[in-house]
């Protein structure tokens, strides 16, 4: 029987950054996915994902994307490719500037309070509120995630990495010492198990009820009537909280479209497997609406309607701990749609869990323990 001193079962944006780590470590490892790598079934898609400092969400978070912004650099050398694209960022709106500006404030972050009509002004393919209270960030981009996945996949095969797609887990179980894990394609055993599966952690992972569950949530790309005001060096990326909605969107890059997302927290939800991935004009309507409000310039004919599935944990902060009924078994789960800019230092840290049974980062915030025994 074929035996690995770790078994990573899914090799999206988290599992394939644990794959790299866990093989620069020397580690015997198999990564195990049960689609396409790269796919766009789950989150880990999209051609651009944000990436920013300031954090509104809660101010832990701002260590461990410093620690992000270095570790996507290293990568970006290592792979002979720009992986990380610095745009800046904007934000405002309920909830968002006042978390932001506390964020920037607690760990002196480079910042500046401005409204939306100097944001105009600067950047003429915003016209939000003029009295709107912004905060823009210089360091803000965005990076590249199916080739982020590609990056870590070749340097953990570069190492010696085993990397199995289309191979669906089927079942694994603690054993005397280690951990069996049977697929679609047979058994495996290992030391040690990183359940990284997404939108199916809630089964795949074992998990208590109720931690994970699939969303799913719609993005789109408009052809822009100006598109010089679209491009990169003219378009910062932005997280807006306006009309009592949550948009985010970017610059056009690596397809001819402005692209908008929009988070819905209440979108069809439950088993990623019954979610439809079909995009429909229901979809387009709400992020059709609020480019043609504020970004006018950028609301052209639609270039592209795509879907993806988010995995939100009941607070929507990260799961990142030992798995509470397997000492074997390590879990990276819960995202919540703002996880993939931290892939990079996520890899590192279920490294350290795997190798250390520790980590130096600070991950309280993040443990299953914080929802009661």
């Amino acid at each position: 029987m074929e035996r690995y001193d770790v078994v990573v079962v899914g090799v999206g944006g988290m599992g394939s950054a644990a794959l790299y780590h866990l093989a620069r470590r020397g580690k015997r490892v198999l990564g195990v996915e049960r689609f396409d790598i790269p796919n766009d079934m789950g989150s880990s898609h999209g051609i651009t994902r944000i990436i920013r400092l300031a954090y509104f969400e809660h101010s832990d978070y701002v260590p461990l994307l410093r620690r992000a912004y270095e570790l996507w650099r290293e990568l970006e050398r290592e792979a002979g490719e720009q992986l990380l694209h610095i745009t800046g960022i904007v934000e405002a709106g309920e909830r968002i500037y006042e978390g932001a500006l506390r964020s920037c404030s607690d760990h002196g972050l480079a910042h500046e309070t401005i409204d939306g009509r100097e944001i105009g002004r600067r950047f003429p393919g915003y016209q939000l509120p003029a009295d709107l209270p912004v905060i823009f960030q210089r360091d803000g981009g965005f990076v590249l995630p199916e080739r982020c996945i590609v990056a870590h996949v070749n340097g953990a095969i570069a190492r010696g990495a085993v990397v199995r797609a289309r191979e669906r887990v089927l079942e694994w179980n603690e054993i005397e010492n280690g951990v069996r894990v049977r697929t679609e394609r047979g058994v495996v055993e290992t030391e040690r198990l990183v359940l990284t599966a997404g939108a199916w952690s809630q089964d795949v992972a074992k998990l208590p009820a109720g931690l994970v569950r699939g969303v799913r949530q719609a993005l789109a790309w408009f052809q822009p009537k100006q598109p010089e005001l679209f491009a990169p060096e003219r378009l910062p990326v932005f997280n807006l909280a306006l009309d009592g909605e949550h948009f985010y969107g970017f610059p056009a890059f690596g397809i001819p479209g402005f692209k908008l997302g929009r988070y819905d927290h209440f979108g069809d939800g439950g088993d990623p497997d019954s979610i439809s991935r079909e995009p429909s004009m229901a979809d387009e309507v709400p992020l059709r609406t609020f480019a043609e409000r504020y970004f006018p310039e950028g609301a052209g004919p639609t270039i592209a309607l795509k879907t993806c599935v988010f995995e939100p944990s009941p607070d929507e902060h990260f799961l990142i701990d030992r798995h509470p009924d397997a000492a074997s078994a390590i879990v990276g789960a819960g995202f919540s749609g703002h996880g993939f800019k931290f892939c990079s230092v996520v890899g590192e840290i279920l490294a350290d869990l795997v190798v250390d049974g520790r980590t130096s980062y600070a991950i309280d915030l993040f443990r299953f323990d914080r929802f009661g025994p």
